[in-house]
């Protein structure tokens, strides 16, 4: 079978695709026929040996990345008695989602409800997580509160609009001009061009910052923070230097970092299937093409999710 891998850090190129053994099958786990693999900047930070995950996997090379999956079972294990051949699942695994097939634990799967779209349960699972726990496990997000989302328009921070104003919060949306038609129709409330620095300016103060981009621009938004008021900051790269410049405010920051957690899976896909959330797919590339999807995630210019086609 094939499978996109990295045979060591580097840029976008390093990934290549190869011929690899399937998998043996265990009695608890499932050979899923891999029909999406969610790209999401983990993998490209990862590949490019930076952050927490790349410390991981960094004796482990050759490794391939992907760990939002959907695809369709091929396999049972003896074990195995909660699903049957074809049936559609998705979740998230511990890397190897670039793969024609893979093998994956029973229990970390969840079915795709009937309605739910391949595409859309690809690329819930890692963003849709992200997002979710964000807001309500780290940020405390409460009803009529203002919540700052920035990069709102990316895999995270469209699926961070429709969470907080499920939640029935006030959305302040952060991006670029060309996505603000997005994100009014994902709800929010208000939109802010990022580089409009006169339109920060007049902005009301927030009871969260939800940082997704991190680094001095995570910085430059605690200002817009109310005094006492609260930041999540997602990227693990640059989280203690947000955090310390939002507690030399007085403002009270954490970092995150995202858990598997199928019940919330659960939750989230059935919004999908009432209508109540959707995950835009902007972009799908073949299995071949890993690199450019890489690239176009390294652009910091994608609206939604990006996926790579098995």
């Amino acid at each position: 079978m094939k499978q996109l891998v990295i045979q060591a850090f580097g840029d976008a190129d390093q990934l290549k695709l190869v011929e690899v053994e399937r998998p043996v099958l265990a009695p608890s786990q499932v050979r899923l026929k891999m029909h999406y693999a969610g790209v999401n900047p983990i993998d490209a930070k990862t590949r490019a040996g930076l952050g927490w995950g790349a410390q991981a996997i960094k004796d482990k090379l050759p490794w391939s990345p992907g760990f939002e999956v959907m695809g369709t079972v091929l396999e049972l294990g003896l074990e195995v008695n909660r699903y049957q051949l074809g049936d559609r699942l998705f979740g998230l695994v511990a890397g190897g989602g670039y793969s024609e097939e893979l093998v994956v634990e029973a229990e970390e799967l969840l079915l795709v409800p009937e309605g739910v779209s391949d595409e859309m349960a690809a690329g819930l699972s890692l963003a849709g997580a992200t997002a979710w726990q964000g807001l309500t496990d780290y940020g405390t997000l409460q009803a009529g509160e203002r919540v700052l989302i920035s990069a709102a328009a990316g895999g995270v921070g469209h699926l961070s609009v429709q969470l907080a104003k499920d939640l029935d919060a006030t959305v302040v949306a952060l991006a670029s001009p060309n996505n603000h038609d997005f994100l009014w129709g994902l709800g929010a409330d208000e939109v802010i061009d990022y580089r409009d620095q006169a339109a920060l300016d007049a902005l009301a103060p927030v009871d969260l910052l939800f940082d997704l981009v991190g680094g001095t621009s995570g910085e430059a938004l605690l200002s817009h923070v109310k005094p006492g008021g609260r930041v999540v900051t997602v990227p693990t790269i640059t989280a203690e230097q947000v955090i310390a410049a939002a507690e030399a405010r007085g403002l009270k920051a954490t970092g995150m970092l995202r858990r598997i957690d199928n019940e919330q899976l659960a939750q989230l896909v059935r919004m999908i299937a009432q209508g109540r959330l959707r995950v835009t797919v902007s972009r799908i590339f073949p299995l071949v093409d890993g690199p450019a999807a890489h690239r176009q995630i390294e652009s910091g210019h994608t609206q939604g999710k990006v996926l790579l086609k098995g």
